[in-house]
């Protein structure tokens, strides 16, 4: 088990959504040498960003979070930019970090590297059988490349680099933004924008007959800090809840916690993306004890909150 308390960690996107509980989750370690590199100061898209933060921070462990992500529509819109940023950061941080005697790389991937119609619940073993679903699919295939190279550092150089694939997160502090978001950040917005405007129906993407699994984005950081802490292994693992449930009964479910009580339309003539999502989280479980914690209608009721009392403190400042 490494100790992580007296070492120098960076945690790339530690400013960002999953990042800050990261970053909370190490402080409760009593860890105290903690450093987030930010955009501004280190493009970790370029290699000489990469190596001043580097020769600035001088980690023991990265932990890489940072990523450019978001929802089908804008992998949709933004597929090569999101293909490009995310496989140039990771290449260059796990390069640059076996150069520089780094003692573990925690490299995340995503769901969205496993292939269309991988069997249910998704197992680590099917992630390399098949193409992503195509309108997420450069993304995922740029993260999964962070596990062929991790694999493949392990045996040439003996660089210990741990690959994880967290399921779809949520949580107080997601993105709200209409234009990147997630589903669940992206329904709350639109169930709680509607209940204000007294608005009778709000119409969603897709068929609402796709599923998905969730995970609380605390849970996930609890799950990436065992993992650096305890799995030292060559194996992707999936970090998730182990169950999934259809967007149409999320949107209900939504509207439900916000009091919204009008029609939910659904607009087939936009995607919906990957069929089914759903992971086998055993493998967490039994190499390093991880579980989720966090029931979805617990962490639906603390999203909705935090995102209603965060609406209400925007207004107040511009008024």
């Amino acid at each position: 088990m490494m100790d992580l308390t007296d070492k120098s960690i960076v945690v790339t996107g530690g400013a960002g959504f999953l990042g800050r509980y990261v970053v909370e989750g190490l402080r409760k370690r009593d860890c105290t040498r903690i450093q987030v590199p930010r955009s501004r100061q280190y493009d970790l898209v370029d290699s000489r960003g990469v190596a001043r933060m580097y020769d600035d921070m001088t980690p023991d462990v990265v932990i890489h979070l940072a990523a450019v992500v978001g929802g089908i529509g804008a992998n949709r819109e933004r597929p090569g930019e999101f293909f490009h940023k995310n496989l140039m950061m990771g290449v260059q941080l796990i390069e640059q970090a076996r150069h520089r005697g780094v003692e573990k790389f925690v490299a995340i991937g995503t769901v969205c590297a496993y292939p269309k119609f991988t069997p249910v619940p998704f197992r680590e073993e099917c992630l390399l059988d098949g193409y992503p679903e195509e309108t997420n699919a450069p993304y995922g295939l740029a993260k999964k490349m962070l596990l062929v190279q991790s694999q493949a550092y392990r045996q040439q150089y003996g660089f210990n680099s741990i690959f994880l694939l967290p399921v779809n997160l949520y949580g107080p502090g997601d993105n709200f933004n209409p234009a990147s978001s997630h589903v669940i950040p992206a329904l709350i917005r639109k169930c709680v924008e509607a209940v204000e405007d007294g608005a009778d129906s709000i119409t969603c993407w897709g068929t609402g007959n796709v599923s998905r699994e969730f995970i609380h984005a605390g849970d996930a950081a609890e799950g990436i800090l065992l993992a650096a802490e305890r799995y030292d292994g060559p194996e992707p693992v999936n970090i998730g809840a182990g169950s999934e449930i259809r967007i149409r009964d999320l949107a209900g479910k939504i509207a439900e916690l916000t009091g919204f009580k009008g029609q939910i339309r659904w607009d087939p003539s936009k995607p919906d993306g990957q069929p089914r999502r759903c992971l086998d989280v055993s493998k967490a479980q039994a190499l390093f004890d991880f579980r989720a914690r966090t029931p979805l209608d617990e962490g639906l009721k603390q999203t909705i909150a935090w995102y209603t009392a965060a609406r209400q403190e925007a207004k107040h400042a511009r008024a």
